[in-house]
């Protein structure tokens, strides 16, 4: 697949945390890639943009992972 037939569903603030979002969507039979700047995983920093990383998905899984994405974060609210 072309990196445009992919789009972000989810930006996160860190290798760990972008690692969790993917395991979650690969355990539901989503494909993800994940996008990241080389250099803030090598400096391990999350600031001003640098260090996020963007969790894609093929166009056609967007809805399907957001909807999944959206019911895991009902789920962390009192």
């Amino acid at each position: 697949m072309r990196k445009r037939d992919w789009i972000k569903v989810y930006n996160a603030q860190g290798t760990a945390e972008a690692h969790i979002i993917k395991g979650l969507l690969e355990s539901s039979g989503i494909p993800v890639s994940l996008d990241y700047e080389a250099v803030g995983s090598l400096l391990g920093l999350t600031t001003d943009g640098l260090g996020e990383i963007g969790v894609l998905v093929p166009i056609q899984w967007e809805k399907v992972a957001r909807t999944l994405l959206d019911q895991e974060e009902s789920e962390k609210e009192p």
